[in-house]
């Protein structure tokens, strides 16, 4: 019951912070038609669907994104935390369901970015999670790719917690494989138990499950998690859990056995920053393909989830100011006849290209070439709801950064990275007050 308490607490906090963003929508329209420069995100579980049965306000929106041939208006990327299918497929899904064409080059899955982690593309990855996983991976870029169940083939006594898994009359022989050299967890398993087993051998063994477990080989072989969701909405009425809840599993697990904390050498999806620098880029190349003149200058984040969508949005928000912040102090060292190197650099990280993306259009090298903001909308037809309980009256029962933060372990909890730009209804909603603010007419 306390923790009950303290979740009716957690919500209740971020409505009121959230009802306080929405007081900035009015309800006047004055359109002056400036100049195209914007571009939209979009989630998907929470904002266009809950499970496969669409939100009807999606149909509807679409309808002023579009013009009578079916053209998009303005750039559209849809940065969703799935991971367990190919962008092709999503994009067929989300065409159906939609009623307008949605191409894979306008879908961003939790694992996208991997593309541009050429480095461990040679290298032997274990690959964990669910659907086309190993397909998924080769698309990525990675050549040497070994799933859960090629490993669980190969070494037969390891994979033991359901006996009617186990070995039966004989052990099988062990098929060697080569050293694991990286872990990807592309999102959750259908068995945790199963997958919780071998990736802890695999880290324990230092590649080697077949080998005695050692703490010693710390840190550990690389890691990378896509997809931190802890909860996510679906057609039940209450959230689901996500990949977000494996990976608390995998971390408790690890840490009760070595006594260290599992690393991670990337943490991806929503709400990293590198999530929304590769949709900002896919957002240009949807731009370009419009034939748009003027650089995206801004970008409003549609999303369900403040400790997803709004988080990371306001993150990337502020990643930008600080980018320009310093920016101006590098030229205005310039001026002084002294420039810093190590503030000089920090445009470095900025240098990736389209052709990293599948695409050869764009170079990404400069502070200039980002937006100048990110505005993050919060929808309630999702994880968040304004039918949240109100906070308790004694000021004992105050919320606590433990009870209130769902992210993950490795971001720092920061209340006010959940508080969104503007607070609407749904998704319809949001359209309309996009196009109010950059003063387009609604057809």
């Amino acid at each position: 019951m306390q923790r009950l308490g303290c979740l009716k607490s957690c919500w209740q906090l971020l409505r009121s912070s959230c009802e306080g963003a929405a007081k900035q929508v009015t309800s006047s329209r004055c359109y002056s038609l400036r100049p195209s420069s914007f571009g939209i995100l979009f989630d998907i579980d929470g904002v266009l669907v809950r499970g496969r049965t669409p939100i009807p306000a999606a149909k509807q929106c679409f309808r002023n994104l579009v013009d009578r041939n079916g053209k998009y208006k303005v750039p559209v990327v849809f940065v969703t935390n799935a991971g367990n299918c190919m962008r092709q497929t999503k994009a067929e899904h989300l065409s159906h369901l939609l009623e307008v064409e949605v191409s894979p080059d306008q879908v961003m899955l939790s694992h996208s970015p991997l593309r541009m982690f050429t480095q461990f593309h040679k290298m032997c990855v274990l690959v964990s999670g669910q659907g086309p996983v190993e397909e998924v991976a080769h698309k990525l870029g990675f050549e040497d790719v070994v799933t859960i169940d090629m490993l669980r083939e190969a070494y037969p006594v390891l994979d033991v917690v359901d006996h009617n898994r186990r070995p039966k009359d004989f052990i099988p022989p062990v098929k060697d494989l080569r050293p694991i050299d990286a872990i990807i967890l592309f999102g959750e398993p259908i068995r945790w138990e199963t997958n919780l087993q071998l990736i802890i051998d695999v880290l324990l063994s230092n590649g080697n499950p077949g080998k005695t477990w050692t703490s010693t080989h710390y840190p550990h072989i690389p890691v990378m998690a896509c997809n931190m969701d802890l909860l996510w909405m679906a057609e039940a009425k209450n959230p689901r859990f996500g990949h977000g809840m494996f990976l608390v599993c995998l971390e408790s697990l690890y840490k009760k056995v070595t006594g260290y904390d599992l690393k991670y050498e990337a943490l991806i999806g929503k709400p990293s920053v590198v999530t929304y620098n590769y949709a900002e880029l896919l957002i240009r190349q949807e731009a370009e393909k419009l034939g748009w003149s003027t650089p995206v200058k801004r970008l409003y984040a549609i999303g369900d989830n403040p400790m997803a969508d709004i988080y990371g949005a306001n993150l990337y928000n502020r990643y930008l100011r600080a980018s320009r912040r310093n920016k101006a102090k590098v030229q205005a060292k310039r001026c002084g006849g002294g420039a810093d190197p190590s503030t000089e650099a920090v445009g470095d990280h900025h240098k990736m290209t389209l052709s990293k993306m599948g695409s050869t259009t764009v170079t990404y090298g400069s502070v200039e070439d980002l937006p100048e903001a990110c505005s993050s909308i919060l929808v309630c037809t999702g994880v968040y709801s304004r039918d949240q309980q109100e906070l308790p009256s004694d000021p004992a029962q105050t919320v606590t950064e433990q009870c209130i933060f769902h992210g993950h372990r490795d971001f720092r909890f920061d209340p006010t990275l959940t508080q969104p730009s503007f607070m609407v209804q749904d998704v319809k909603e949001a359209v309309e007050l996009i196009f109010e603010q950059e003063g387009w007419p609604l057809e």
